[in-house]
């Protein structure tokens, strides 16, 4: 059976109306309405009606979504999507290995092909996972060569993108002002387009020369945002934020990732900029770059928006996100009152806003907030029904927040709409050859093995242990 057509053999075919009904429709809106028992009316791409038994054009595609949870797509904002095809390479790595493996070493090996593979694979693993919108963190475009291949690749994926554009290969300053550049962002990003928008990405190191000017001057000229690892432990702290703060050049649409070990006048500075943060909680607790930061990105009414970084270490699953995240900020709470002898009585954050994060904050740090991110007549039509009849878990559905955050995973997403058209139906992928991300990614992986040599491939995944983890474990039974 072609993947364009359902288990009812009715079509899957972009344009045509869908009704998904009688579900439970968390809207993210305003009043973050809880619909029970409601229908979403998709025409023309856009979210044409919200409410119970609604009418449908002649020949809608009407899809049940009873005994499920219908809401806003996701909305990744910093991900490192070059990097896919080493999915679970570096899964025992510290940043600072992954520094020296992409940074220094292995990085530069990879060809333009490579860049495609990585764009294509974690493209379609977003889209299955029920992220709508994805940031490429694209920081291995060591040519325009590389930075085609990675458009071609996000254009082969019929997901909403954003290419924030980066080089670690070359500086922030020699890039950003290179007519090549600016040729290929005018080439390829002229045109307004909402599926595919445009950042640049690069990290201020705090130089008190401030090298990094120029980029930003580029980015103000071309009328793009800039999107900056900023408080990471070790490499980017509070000289990076003043810097940027006192060269004007931190704004509304600036995002700064993950943000976790700053001054209170660094946070400060980020919230009178009106500038975002996305946190990376999976990364931030494994790799090190510091707390995960929600929990104080709160006290300065910072905007959250949630991210995975890279497959390296993790998959694109939004659930386990905004689980983890939920757990670090709630973690944090309790040790921060058990150290004042204090007992946490209500919980600071809620399934519902970690949600938001998930979807709205996403969206109002993309710019997007008025196209997606919530369910509301008039929007774009990204979503997601999370429905799962064969799974024990996805019932009963009492709190749907807490259900989405603290119990679904990615393989109950059942039906995904990016734009008004059906990219994911009945657990299946529609329309998307995943036999050619295997074969691209299958050559990028033995291309890199065989340039980096079979030794140095297989002993890149087991970093150095240290002294305490290689002693013997004393709790063992001995004679």
């Amino acid at each position: 059976m072609s993947n364009n057509v359902n288990s009812a053999g009715e079509s899957l075919e972009h344009g045509r109306p869908i009704v998904i009904r009688n579900g439970i429709v968390i809207t993210m809106d305003d009043q973050h309405r809880v619909l029970k028992n409601s229908d979403v009316l998709v025409v023309g791409g856009v979210i044409k009606e919200i409410g119970t038994k609604l009418g449908a054009p002649e020949g809608a595609l009407s899809i049940d979504a009873s005994g499920g949870i219908i809401m806003p797509g996701m909305i990744d904002t910093h991900r490192h999507m070059w990097q896919t095809a080493m999915r679970g390479y570096g899964a025992d790595w510290s940043l600072s290995q992954y520094f020296v493996w992409y940074y220094l070493q292995h990085g530069k090996n990879f060809r333009p092909e490579d860049i495609y593979a990585g764009n294509l694979l974690s493209g379609i693993e977003a889209i299955d996972a029920g992220v709508t919108t994805s940031v490429d963190w694209s920081h291995g475009l060591s040519s325009t060569q590389h930075a085609d291949a990675a458009v071609d690749a996000l254009e082969a994926v019929p997901g909403r993108f954003v290419l924030a554009y980066g080089n670690i290969q070359a500086a922030p300053w020699e890039w950003s002002v290179a007519p090549e550049f600016k040729e290929f962002y005018s080439r390829r990003f002229s045109a307004n387009n909402d599926m595919l928008g445009f950042q640049m990405a690069f990290d201020v190191l705090g130089d008190e020369a401030f090298p990094e000017k120029p980029a930003f001057d580029v980015a103000k000229e071309l009328g793009v945002p800039v999107t900056t690892h900023a408080g990471v432990f070790g490499v980017t702290g509070d000289n990076s934020i003043r810097l940027m703060h006192d060269h004007d050049c931190m704004g509304p649409d600036t995002v700064f990732v993950h943000c976790s070990t700053l001054s209170d006048d660094s946070y400060h500075r980020i919230a009178a900029s009106g500038g975002s943060a996305s946190v990376s909680t999976e990364s931030e607790q494994s790799a090190g770059q510091g707390y995960p930061s929600s929990w104080i990105l709160r006290q300065y009414d910072i905007p959250i928006s949630l991210s995975h970084d890279t497959s390296v270490w993790w998959s694109a699953d939004f659930f386990t996100a905004m689980r983890a995240t939920a757990g670090s900020d709630r973690s944090r709470q309790h040790f921060e009152s058990q150290l004042k002898g204090e007992q946490v009585i209500n919980l600071d954050v809620r399934c519902e806003e970690v949600i938001h994060w998930a979807t709205r904050g996403g969206a109002k740090a993309l710019g997007l907030e008025d196209k997606i991110g919530s369910i509301e007549v008039g929007k774009r039509a990204d979503v997601v029904l999370v429905k799962n009849d064969n799974s024990p878990a996805m019932f009963p559905i009492i709190n749907p927040y807490g259900h989405v955050v603290m119990q679904a995973q990615r393989a109950d997403v059942d039906t995904v709409v990016i734009d008004g058209n059906i990219v994911k139906h009945e657990h299946k992928l529609v329309g998307i050859d995943l036999g050619a991300a295997r074969t691209a990614t299958e050559k990028t992986v033995s291309f890199l093995a065989d340039t980096i040599g079979e030794e140095a491939w297989v002993s890149g995944m087991n970093p150095e242990l240290t002294e305490r983890q290689i002693n013997e474990n004393p709790y063992k039974y001995v004679k």
